[in-house]
């Protein structure tokens, strides 16, 4: 049997045919001798519709074709080869603070991340209060049990700025006295927290990260969450204005939740020579699970830059102006917090 064709319902030569036809009707089913039989088009009876893939798609109905990622991928594993050769044969850089650039960008910054975006879900507020480039002093409140908190403003600063820079963070001695969180601290751009590297690292022209309240606001029991403590002598002042460097309050709200500190053993802490040694409601009664932090919803906001840079170069040695703008600081972070803790709904939402 031949193939019949098909015509269209659009085509010329259909409405071409159907204007030629006589309309005198006859009988379904009977036709003239050597008529050619006209193939209509046949209806679908009713009844489920077809599956997906048994429908006809056109040319310009077809989905688009999925970019293969083999390029890319290829691209990752050579860029991690090379990464591995060069920690092997020793050819990268740091400065004279110990700072690797590249294994803080590659590795480090990768460890913290999801810490970051999954775990905390950290927002961020004010990111344009940092300039692009230029030194800056950022002076954040301190909480949380275990310094969690500098580590996710790191991040804050890196991932969110238009410049991508980078926050070298001023750390407490113990920092640097504890093994392994030593080398890990240096590498990823930590340093004392003394008046000489923060001067240094500003004149540099980098964005330095302070948090004065130390062991006195990371280790306050949880029934005083969000109160600021003392700011010390105000010492990051007194840097500031020897370098005009702008000051950029930093307040952190989330931190407080993730190791509810219930209470101290003091005389253990002692032993240990650590600060304090905190009990939570899960540590030390659940062993290492009782360090694993509760999921709180964080949010990092940088305020308004304080600007030091008109003030004479003698200020630096004026105690009342180091105590006023000190105080200037204080109460605008711990404002931002009260602020922040008003528009929060929850404390893990």
């Amino acid at each position: 049997m031949a193939d019949a064709k098909v015509i269209p319902f659009d085509d010329d030569r259909s409405r071409g045919a159907a204007m030629q036809r006589p309309q005198r009707r006859r009988a379904a089913g009977s036709r003239r001798k050597g008529e050619p039989v006209v193939v209509r088009e046949v209806q679908p009876l009713p009844g489920p519709a077809l599956p997906q893939d048994d429908v006809p798609v056109t040319r310009e109905e077809q989905p688009p074709q999925q970019p293969q990622d083999g390029g890319g991928l290829e691209r990752r594993i050579a860029g991690g080869l090379a990464f591995l050769r060069r920690r092997l044969t020793g050819d990268y850089e740091v400065d004279d603070f110990g700072y690797d650039a590249e294994l803080t960008d590659q590795v480090l910054m990768s460890l913290i991340r999801p810490l970051y975006e999954k775990y905390f879900r950290v927002d961020v507020k004010g990111i344009e209060n940092i300039p692009s480039e230029g030194g800056a002093l950022i002076v954040a409140n301190h909480s949380g049990t275990l310094p969690l908190d500098g580590l996710m403003m790191q991040v804050a600063v890196h991932d969110n700025h238009p410049a991508g820079r980078h926050l070298r963070l001023l750390a407490a001695d113990l920092v640097f006295m504890l093994p392994v969180v030593n080398e890990l601290a240096r590498k990823a751009g930590h340093t004392l927290a003394c008046a000489e590297d923060a001067e240094r690292l500003l004149e540099r022209g980098e964005v330095v990260g302070v948090m004065p309240e130390g062991f006195k606001g990371i280790g306050k029991p949880f029934s005083e969450r969000y109160k600021l403590q003392r700011f010390g002598r105000g010492g990051f002042v007194s840097t500031a204005l020897r370098q005009g460097t702008p000051i950029i309050p930093c307040s952190i709200v989330g931190a407080e939740e993730i190791y509810p500190m219930i209470g101290n053993a003091k005389t253990l802490a002692r032993l240990l020579g650590f600060p304090y040694f905190p009990i939570t409601p899960t540590f030390p009664w659940l062993g290492p699970l009782g360090a694993i932090p509760l999921p709180t919803k964080w949010t990092i906001q940088f305020g308004e830059p304080i600007r030091t840079d008109g003030y004479p170069p003698e200020a630096a040695e004026d105690p009342m102006l180091m105590f006023n703008l000190t105080d200037q600081v204080r109460e605008q972070i711990q404002h931002t917090l009260y602020k922040l803790l008003v528009q929060r709904r929850s404390v893990f939402f």
